[in-house]
């Protein structure tokens, strides 16, 4: 079994001066303004539009994300309906062959909860993990040994399995989405993936996101 952390990649090939053009260029229709649009003016227009909350112009812009996370987290991931997924499929993938290294590959739960290892309450809480884990890839294997394909096998594995979802939204339905899986009440795995994801978009996009912060 293998046990990795949580990762994200921007996948997006849209530069930033390109989506700043976009979004201005539609933004400003709402205002007949377009004489105004010079070298350096979509930030300003931009960062004014999300000031006062006109947040449909900035719908015009989206941004790809390829999301490694478990399972669990993939659940509430798609119940942002504003978005277009394509998942790693449990159906199809078969964690005995080779290119997965004929093993499971499960996120690390000491990571998105901030286990302390050296705490011995946390750590015994991580071994009955680890152990869970270790045996569901057991009986996977041996349920595809007696002949079930992947498709039948896949009951056993947990929600802690890694998985890769590519996630695309409109810029506003990433804020919300940020504002929404960043907040304190939020499962503490997706706000782990939350954080990585805001990091990125403030350094990539940053009239876009550098508003929103997340608390720790």
């Amino acid at each position: 079994m293998i046990i990795k952390k949580p990762e994200i990649e921007i996948l997006s090939e849209t530069s930033y001066e390109e989506l700043l053009k976009k979004v201005e260029r539609a933004g400003r229709v709402c205002y007949k303004s377009e004489e105004n649009i010079k070298e350096g003016s979509a930030e300003t227009f931009i960062r004014g539009i999300l000031k006062r909350g006109h947040e449909s112009v900035v719908e015009h812009g989206s941004i790809t994300v390829r999301i490694v996370c478990d399972r669990g987290v993939t659940h509430e991931i798609v119940r942002h309906r504003i978005a277009s997924y394509s998942q790693e499929s449990t159906r199809y993938c078969n964690y005995a062959n080779e290119k997965f290294g004929s093993q499971i590959t499960c996120i690390d739960l000491a990571s998105g909860f901030q286990y302390d290892l050296n705490d011995e309450k946390d750590r015994r809480k991580y071994e009955i993990w680890k152990k869970a884990m270790e045996e569901a890839e057991r009986y996977y294997f041996e349920l595809l040994e007696a002949g079930a394909r992947p498709e039948e096998a896949r009951s056993i594995l947990p929600n802690s399995l890694k998985t890769e979802i590519v996630v695309t939204m409109d810029i506003r339905e990433w804020r919300h989405f940020i504002r929404l899986r960043g907040g304190h009440a939020a499962h503490p795995q997706i706000r782990e993936i939350t954080k990585m994801i805001l990091e990125e978009f403030s350094r990539r996009y940053p009239v876009f996101f550098g508003d929103l912060k997340i608390e720790e």
